[in-house]
């Protein structure tokens, strides 16, 4: 049921509802729309309707209390959410609530289009069984596109078991992804237990992961418990994964793979009742053609794939982070401050290599150093100046010249170092990533103008487009 099905679209803007309404009529759907509850009630009792799409924000409800209430009058009806108020909760309490999807605003039209086929093709799924703490502080902040790709995984990723590989830039703020996907999922009362594989000693991993038995490694004169027995019940989240030896890679597959485990010097097999979530800022595909890390193991844990955007690609967020790092300081004792539109500008241009660990960083420095209220160009300059990365001087240099300059440091700095293979392929993939996405800026999300604009087919800039993970926005509020 997807060419003859008629959606009831809830939007109390009328501009937003007529383009929403044309494209779906376009699509080759009928389409209702309202901009109150009160009809979408008379509608839903009348029994028309294949599909609700509905704002959270409504003159006469709440959109999201509206979709418990549409599921218990109608089980077979499914409801797509839509939302400005772009916060992580936001998207949980959809999903608590038993929404097919939710979409942040702006959003792009192919993407609600593929959700509403989606909806009127696939089985329905059963109930969620997140809850979400109401009011709960949380650790993720920002309300960038960017940002609200990761949200709509975790509000679905929450609701399972499913294995996740989080990846992502130093700095981006991996743990506190796994602890939401934690605290919001229906492990949350058991344990969260974090290691990083890149500060355990490679010859110790195994017994720090699985344990060990009473002098099955040296000065152990008792029993240790590991890590899975410790999160028992909860989530293990392991960072650094792809800095995990061999022999540490074959055990914890036999873990995804038979859900058991024996301690280092132990017979007797153990059962593991625990969520894994994996973290690594490495490129695992590359370990993999490079014979580092284990394709079965990549696959095993790669269920849920997440990208956390580095700070760059999310500089829209900037205002509400710093905003929410002077709170924080606030909280513990320290003097509130603000910054100006100048130092927020200075702020922007930063390339910010630390990502949101630097900005917190630069963020408790300024408060701690300088006694103005105001924080200005001048202190931000400063403390920029100091960096390990300051922004470069303006240059005339080609692109060609500045590829060559990367690539001289970048052998100069892996002199005897140098990987195994994959560098043709890793240097096109860094340009291509930054091209394309600067393309589909430049034509305003016209997927049809940016493949003309480099040349390429659309159906080619799509695929690239998926593979890439790149937001495309088409400004629609």
């Amino acid at each position: 049921m997807t060419e003859s099905a008629t959606i009831i679209l809830v939007e109390d803007d009328e501009g937003v509802r007529a383009v929403l309404t044309q494209a779906l009529v376009r699509a080759g759907y009928d389409v209702r729309g309202t901009d109150n509850a009160a009809t979408l009630w008379q509608w839903i009792d009348s029994g028309e309707g294949d599909l609700v799409i509905t704002d959270v924000v409504i003159p006469d409800a709440d959109g999201l209390d509206l979709i418990p209430r549409i599921r218990k009058l109608r089980p077979e009806l499914r409801v797509i959410a839509m939302s400005a108020r772009n916060t992580l909760l936001t998207a949980v309490k959809a999903a608590e609530r038993g929404a097919f999807d939710y979409l942040p605003k702006p959003f792009d039209l192919d993407v609600m289009l593929d959700a509403v086929e989606r909806a009127l093709r696939q089985p329905r799924a059963g109930q969620s069984a997140v809850a979400a703490a109401k009011g709960e502080a949380l650790p993720l902040v920002g309300r960038s596109p960017a940002m609200q790709d990761v949200y709509r995984v975790l509000a679905r990723a929450a609701t399972t078991d499913l294995t996740m590989l989080i990846t992502g830039e130093s700095g981006t703020g991996k743990e506190l992804v796994a602890r939401a996907l934690h605290d919001h999922g229906k492990r949350r009362r058991k344990p969260f237990v974090a290691v990083n594989m890149a500060a355990v000693p490679r010859e110790l991993i195994e017994s720090e992961l699985f344990g060990y038995e009473r002098g099955a490694v040296p000065g152990a004169a008792m029993r240790g418990p590991g890590r899975f027995e410790q999160a028992e019940g909860g989530t293990l989240f392991l960072d650094g994964i792809g800095d995990m030896p061999a022999e540490a890679q074959t055990r914890l597959l036999r873990v995804l793979q038979e859900g058991e485990y024996q301690s280092v010097g132990g017979r007797h097999t153990q059962r593991a009742d625990v969520r894994i979530v994996a973290a690594t800022h490495r490129d695992l595909q590359q370990l993999v053609r490079q014979g580092q890390f284990r394709e079965d193991l990549f696959y095993r844990l790669n269920v849920v794939p997440l990208r956390l955007p580095p700070l760059r690609e999310r500089l829209d967020d900037l205002p509400d982070l710093v905003a929410h790092f002077f709170a924080k300081a606030r909280a513990e004792g320290m003097k509130l401050k603000t910054c100006d539109a100048g130092a927020m500008a200075r702020l922007r241009a930063h390339r910010w290599p630390g990502n949101v660990r630097e900005l917190e960083n630069l963020v408790r420095r300024t408060i701690a150093l300088h006694s103005e209220d105001v924080i200005g160009t001048d202190i931000i300059e400063s403390e920029l100046s100091g960096s390990l990365h300051p922004a470069p001087p303006a240059s005339d240099e080609t692109l060609a010249e500045a590829a060559e300059r990367y690539l001289r440091n970048y052998f100069e700095a892996h002199e005897g170092g140098l990987p195994d293979s994959g560098l043709y392929e890793r240097v096109l993939r860094e340009i291509e990533r930054p091209l394309i996405s600067l393309s589909l800026a430049a034509t305003r999300g016209n997927q049809f103008r940016a493949a003309s604009l480099l040349g390429l087919n659309r159906n080619t800039l799509r695929k690239k487009i998926r593979e890439l993970n790149i937001h495309v926005s088409r400004g629609l509020k």
